[in-house]
């Protein structure tokens, strides 16, 4: 599943995936495959990133599950 609010929270502080990668030490690749929803990024990653862009992890990372009957 793709991480569109991560796209969206990195392109509101007007930062490339590169700048990002940068700031969490990951390649552009890495960050690009996150937000294409190829990767499975470890919760030491997603806290870092989490602190580069202000957000929480709930705030990006948390997926809605449905409800199984």
């Amino acid at each position: 599943m793709k991480n569109l609010r991560l796209k969206s929270a990195r392109a509101a502080l007007d930062m490339s995936q590169q700048q990002l990668a940068q700031e969490v030490g990951v390649s552009r690749q890495t960050i690009n495959a996150i937000e294409k929803g190829d990767y499975n990024p470890t919760i030491k990653l997603c806290i870092a990133i989490c602190h580069k862009l202000g957000r929480t992890l709930d705030e990006l990372f948390w997926e809605e599950e449905g409800t199984e009957e």
